[in-house]
């Protein structure tokens, strides 16, 4: 019993602990930054990567071959564009239709 009074009288610890919640949500608040960058860098970089594939040329042709005693007709394919794919890489944008919104301070 005497040792919970020694316990219920200490008032020791009491700057340290106010001093490691301080440490703590300063670490908490960087981990939230830090993570939040971490994901929009992600996005950018995957964006980065389905862009270089989808203006990837997948087109081929063949012209006709005729040989002694057969031939064939050639073959085209050609690649169409797809709904969100533009010329070029715009300023300011992620590519592949992906768009980033950050929330502004008022």
């Amino acid at each position: 019993m005497k040792m919970f009074q020694q316990f219920w009288n200490d008032e020791a610890g009491f700057v340290v602990s106010t001093e490691l919640v301080l440490i703590a949500t300063v670490l908490v608040l960087g981990m939230i930054v830090g993570l939040t960058t971490l994901r929009d860098q992600v996005i950018a970089e995957l964006a980065d990567v389905a862009a270089a594939m989808s203006d990837s040329n997948q087109s081929y042709s063949f012209s006709g071959i005729t040989g002694h005693s057969s031939s064939t007709s050639g073959s085209l394919f050609d690649d169409n564009t797809d709904f969100c794919d533009v010329t070029g890489d715009p300023a300011n944008l992620f590519a592949a239709c992906i768009t980033i919104v950050a929330a502004s301070a008022e």
